[in-house]
């Protein structure tokens, strides 16, 4: 600010009284700025809005008691261990207890292990053919090659075997129903894994096993036979 500037703006504030400053209307420069000229308005919008109710003291809803929220609470508690573990919810447990929600009585639980050059799948489901778990060697941290092999086969089914025992399925499992498809590495890796300790609780239950490898019927022509020599 140069020096006649200041001269003039300290002659301003001399000749203006303090009361002249306190009422000298403000100039808004937008529509959110506020009038000192008139503070009337202001208390007239303030007096249209509507008085909002005072805030109440925190504690259970009417016509519930602190017993039932505590219930209530340990209920959602167990509910999120459950998810975490892969253990079957409250709903869960009240909506899978009935067996007609499974599709009928006497089909079996399926096992499907398909087992082909590159990787192996495993696919458990209820007897209205719905997935309980499915997963492949890929799932548990193989990769590239090394998920077509015996051992990633073999992991990979008692993993799946175990999920099932942390979902308290192996209970609820009736009979169950083998089933094999391609003839890779992990077909006889799943097969042993039944077989040894780790699907002793499964094994009494297989009432069934089948095979459902793909059969090339028609089709196009097969690529000539490579020859060396």
């Amino acid at each position: 600010m140069s020096r006649s500037s200041s001269r003039l703006l300290a002659t301003t504030r001399t000749h203006l009284s303090i009361s002249q400053l306190v009422h000298q209307p403000i100039r808004s420069f937008s529509q959110t700025c506020r009038r000192q000229a008139e503070p009337e308005r202001l208390t007239s919008f303030f007096d249209r809005l509507p008085r909002t109710k005072q805030p109440q003291a925190i504690g259970p809803p009417r016509g519930e008691s602190k017993e039932g929220m505590d219930a209530l609470h340990r209920i959602l508690v167990q509910d999120t261990l459950g998810r975490a573990r892969n253990q079957p919810t409250s709903s869960d447990r009240l909506e899978g207890e009935n067996q007609e929600d499974w599709g009928p009585a006497h089909e079996p639980f399926h096992f499907h292990i398909y087992a082909h050059k590159h990787n192996a799948h495993i696919t458990v489901t209820k007897p209205n053919r719905n997935a309980i778990i499915n997963m492949s060697a890929g799932n548990i941290g193989f990769r590239k090659a090394k998920r077509g092999t015996y051992d990633a086969a073999y992991q990979l089914t008692a993993y799946v075997i175990d999920k099932l025992h942390q979902g308290n399925w192996h209970r609820k499992i009736t009979t169950m129903e083998v089933v094999l498809r391609g003839f890779g590495a992990g077909r006889e890796a799943a097969t042993k894994v039944l077989l040894g300790s780790e699907g002793r609780l499964l094994r009494d239950k297989i009432v069934k096993v089948s095979d459902s490898t793909r059969l090339k019927f028609g089709g196009t022509r097969s690529p000539k036979p490579r020859r060396l020599g």
